[in-house]
């Protein structure tokens, strides 16, 4: 096996991995498959999360985690589906923040990793062993990179500034006087 080779089947073994569990994630909130919420469980989350509106937040979420991690197995459409999964984990990431990095305390560790991975394989591309390759590359351009890139991140950092700004409102909507002058 030639080195070229064995960094086809790298990527696979990435794309494979990382969009599964992506997939499977999107599934839950999409479908409530593997004990997820299913559309109306992840609206009432996200809501509860800072994301408004709750139910068009979580059927994005979804669509991103479960569209761009079948996207991502497949290797098709390679820079806008690592560019949808991380974007959406990078969402998640946002939520768990203020518990540090570490997840086993609630952290950002595990989202962190999924949108670094998806981006990371955005960047790369697929390798030989996908569809994109299949097809030509005709969805896997080198300018698509950038481009799916730069609007996910726009879009993401909105959204989350949006939803960082919801939660600093509710807490300080929701504090108590500590002093009456």
């Amino acid at each position: 096996m030639t080195c070229y080779d064995r960094q086809d089947l790298g990527l696979l073994l990435l794309r494979l991995g990382t969009g599964g569990v992506l997939a499977a994630h999107g599934a839950q909130k999409l479908f409530g498959w593997f004990g997820g919420g299913g559309i109306e469980g992840t609206g009432a989350a996200m809501e509860a999360m800072g994301y408004s509106p709750g139910k068009q937040s979580g059927v994005l979420a979804g669509l991103s985690e479960a569209g761009g991690g079948a996207l991502l197995a497949l290797g098709l459409a390679t820079p806008a589906a690592g560019a949808a999964a991380a974007g959406a984990m990078t969402g998640a990431a946002a939520v768990h923040a203020p518990n540090g990095f570490f997840a086993a305390a609630g952290g950002y560790e595990y989202a962190a990793s999924l949108a670094l991975t998806a981006a990371g394989l955005a960047v790369t591309g697929p390798g030989r062993l996908s569809l994109d390759h299949a097809l030509g590359h005709a969805v896997n351009r080198g300018w698509m990179v950038p481009a799916a890139l730069a609007v996910t991140g726009a879009a993401t950092a909105v959204v989350v500034g949006l939803r960082n700004r919801r939660v600093r409102e509710a807490a300080e909507f929701g504090q108590e006087t500590l002093f009456d002058e």
